[in-house]
């Protein structure tokens, strides 16, 4: 299904359309083409009926760089192209006249798990980090995530989620604590390149607040912390090198 057709298909008879699209810089297509007229298209061929629109979106949405704690309720300022774009998008799904009232806007932390661990090949082969270690990460395992897209069916409507773990983490020290778990001395950290995406990125530092997901939806997370869905991760692979 592609969401950035000018005439995709119409929907199914369904009860929930849950709008999970990423972004593929392969395609040529600009990221507001993706996010916010390829909601707009699917948007416009759902059935007249449908109860709930779950969209996933980001923590990107907001511009903190201070390291203060974020929750629903704290200003949206992004300054990265993809923050801009769902924000762009939960307005759009909130403004819509059919479905605003039946939406549900998820903002994802930064999303790990089994093949989804940044930086795992450079630890491997021992090269420098491009990364600002004293930033911090906030995170959520896919498979948690399964679990709150599932939960928000049943939550009042329209709602709005910061969907993390609630264990904000230094990059520093995420990355020297999955070093350990892999057997590796992690080799250290370096700028990263002036004008990368990785370096917009670095820019970035906030602490991701779970309480309101906590007492609305209370998700019962198979990894409450970045240290046990590493270890599980790194376990799970059956070697302390997983890309093997």
């Amino acid at each position: 299904y592609d969401v950035t057709s000018s005439s995709p298909p119409r929907l199914p008879a369904v009860d929930t359309v849950v709008f999970a699209v990423g972004f593929d810089r392969s395609t040529g297509h600009k990221i507001e083409e993706v996010y916010v007229d390829g909601l707009r298209n699917v948007l416009e061929r759902c059935p007249a009926d449908l109860k709930r629109f779950v969209y996933l979106s980001s923590t990107g949405v907001y511009g903190h760089t201070s390291g203060d704690w974020v929750d629903e309720q704290s200003p949206c300022a992004p300054t990265r192209d993809g923050g801009k774009a769902c924000l762009a998008a939960e307005k759009l799904l909130r403004a819509h006249p059919q479905f605003g009232e039946k939406s549900i806007v998820l903002r994802l932390a930064g999303i790990y798990g089994p093949d989804r661990l940044p930086q795992m090949a450079q630890i491997l082969r021992g090269e420098p980090l491009p990364v600002a270690k004293d930033g911090f990460l906030n995170l959520i395992h896919v498979e948690d995530i399964v679990k709150v897209v599932q939960l928000s069916l049943s939550a009042k409507s329209p709602d709005l989620f910061c969907v993390s773990d609630g264990h904000p983490v230094r990059r520093g020290d995420f990355y020297l604590h999955l070093a350990d778990l892999l057997g590796k001395s992690l080799p250290g950290f370096e700028p990263p390149a002036p004008g990368s995406s990785r370096a917009a990125r670095a820019r970035g530092s906030k602490k991701i607040s779970n309480r309101y997901l906590k007492e609305q939806l209370n998700p019962d997370f198979s990894y409450p912390d970045y240290q046990q869905g590493l270890r599980a991760i790194v376990e799970n692979s059956g070697t302390t090198d997983p890309l093997n």
